[in-house]
């Protein structure tokens, strides 16, 4: 089912106008149509992708194992300094390995420690994750609804933060919309033979999905394709995707890796990654990220900003259309894995991020049946929401920065501002009987506050950087390659900054012994152990100089941490 042309109200010198023909020119073509999307994306993601530190724990662990895979030369196994990380397949790894290797063999300086250079397929896979949105959007709308969609998806402030992290959620993201983008074709034209293309895209998001992440797309494609099949009493049009083709392609490419990994690791890779990373997220909140069901609701406000408020206002919509083939399979994409994440103990907010293309799609729908009324009771209100995201962000970082490091973020505050009045602008648009316009506005606003909160603000915000100005004292050490350890701050991002051989003794007798044994050597020590190894280094031979502090705040701990760097130079 395709939707009547979505209209644009214009009024003649409105300086907003120039929004409605931009997408009118995009939408002339699917060049065009393109082209916009990269360039919404690039001025989104690109923005802080260099400058923003290794966040902890997960992107640096990512990280540092694709490191790790250069170092040894081994890209079978995955580990983090000694230990096995055998929680996702490794098809990240290899992408962020190949990156890293092409830049280093181009003479990039330092590129193992560039943090920047892993995050490059997490970036490739958000613009993927765009332009397939655009793609499975054009079963269910005409050209300029599709490319609505899928700009409002790529203006969401969660796509935005995981194209700014070396992890699989965004490239899983890519995977898993190229697959369910071929089974909404293949539910949408039953009885009708699909485009090679279409069979293809639908395969290969499943493998690629497969080496990312594991069992995850196949799971977004089952869950709507069990239900639909319950629909209509058959599965018969699953047959349109040509498993004959797609299984022994997807096998092809995925069980080299996988016979490979339960060879060398004795198939513990499949205890680890099944047994406990898997089975203790549904059994229990794994890693300390337990939320009650429900979560995922409360902070669709946030994850898909800019565009939740007016997803919320197509709900009415979805349910009077259920019984639509369109709507029937964008609700079987959202709805079933919604609630089996919201039944899951753990819970983190881009688990859902593969399912926030059919909001998309669902919204700009509503908006072309006219469903996006605000003469709708609390329509209004609903729609208000838009501009609490960049207020709070405004007012957040400001103060962050004033209570860390006693400085005002000037540099990012008029982006900031900027895009709270555009987000004013959008709300007013609403109230004034011109959605299509709001959502305009509203992704103008994100393209706004992207930049301004990752490639302006964040700079601005040194008490983040701990590993970072940790590292930089290790590389003012008038010494070649010092011995380093940290007692009482173990960080990933310290291990991936300053080397795989970072020492983490557990005690202050085992730092200062560390100091001890020879050579250019250097210990971080967190104010918590400050006097027992004051201690230790009294009852000891040496005696290191300070050679740095470093205050700051750790964001995964919570807490402020301060350290003191004791060097022993020859």
């Amino acid at each position: 089912m395709r939707s009547s042309e979505v209209r644009p109200l214009t009024a003649e010198g409105d300086a907003f106008a120039v929004l409605e023909r931009l997408l009118a020119w995009a939408a002339w073509s699917h060049a065009r149509a393109c082209a916009l999307l990269v360039a919404i994306g690039l001025v989104c993601f690109l923005p802080g992708l260099a400058s923003l530190q290794p966040m902890d724990r997960d992107e640096p662990r990512f990280a540092q194992a694709s490191k790790q895979m250069l170092e040894t030369g081994d890209f079978v196994d995955i580990r983090f300094q000694g230990e096995a990380r055998h929680k996702k397949p490794v098809g990240i790894y290899w992408a962020q390995a190949a990156i890293v290797g092409a830049a280093e063999a181009l003479g990039v300086p330092g590129a193992r420690t560039t943090i920047g250079l892993y995050r490059i397929p997490s970036l490739i896979g958000a613009l993927a994750a765009i332009l397939l949105t655009y793609w499975a959007a054009l079963a269910f709308l005409p050209r300029r609804g599709a490319l609505l969609a899928a700009a409002l998806f790529g203006a969401c402030v969660m796509l935005a933060a995981e194209a700014h992290l070396a992890k699989t959620d965004a490239l899983l993201c890519a995977c898993a919309t190229a697959s369910l983008g071929g089974l909404a074709r293949a539910w949408l034209r039953r009885g009708n033979p699909l485009a090679t293309g279409t069979v293809v895209a639908f395969w290969l998001g499943l493998a690629l999905g497969l080496l990312v992440k594991g069992p995850m797309v196949p799971l977004f494609c089952a869950l709507p394709a069990l239900v639909l099949s319950v629909r209509v009493r058959s599965a018969a049009w699953l047959l349109a995707l040509r498993p004959g083709l797609g299984l022994p392609m997807t096998l092809a490419l995925v069980a080299p890796w996988f016979l490979a990994i339960a060879w060398k690791s004795g198939g513990a890779f499949y205890g680890e990654a099944v047994g406990h990373d898997m089975l203790g997220k549904v059994g229990g909140g794994a890693e300390k990220h337990w939320a009650p069901p429900g979560t995922y609701a409360i902070v669709f406000y946030a994850t898909f900003w800019p565009g939740a408020a007016f997803a919320a206002l197509a709900i009415p919509f979805a349910w009077g259309r259920r019984g639509t083939d369109a709507v029937a399979f964008l609700l079987a994409w959202i709805v079933p894995a919604w609630l089996l994440f919201e039944a899951v103990p753990t819970k983190l907010p881009h688990y859902v991020l593969p399912l926030m293309p059919a909001v998309a799609i669902l919204t700009v729908l509503a908006l072309a049946a006219g469903a996006l009324d605000p003469a709708r009771r609390g329509a209004r209100a609903v729609a208000g929401l838009v501009v609490l995201i960049p207020a709070g962000l405004t007012l957040g970082l400001t103060w962050a920065a004033w209570s860390f490091d006693r400085t005002i973020p000037w540099a990012g505050l008029p982006g900031l501002v900027a895009a709270c009045a555009v987000a004013v602008l959008s709300w007013r648009a609403f109230g004034r009987a011109a959605p299509e316009r709001a959502l305009l506005l509203a992704i103008l606003a994100a393209c706004l506050l992207s930049p301004a909160v990752f490639g302006l603000t964040q700079p601005d915000l040194p008490a983040l950087k701990v590993s970072p100005r940790l590292a930089a004292i290790r590389d003012s050490l008038p010494c070649a390659n010092p011995k380093v350890a940290s007692l009482g701050y173990r960080e990933p991002s310290l291990v991936f900054l300053v080397g795989t051989d970072l020492a983490t003794p557990s005690t202050a007798a085992e730092a200062a012994a560390f100091l001890a044994q020879g050579g250019c050597r250097l210990v971080f020590v967190d104010s918590r152990s400050a006097a027992a190894f004051d201690a230790a280094i009294a009852a000891g031979t040496i005696l290191p100089r300070v050679v740095g502090q470093v205050s700051g705040f750790n964001i995964n701990g919570g807490r402020r941490v301060d350290l003191s760097a004791y060097a022993v130079i020859p």
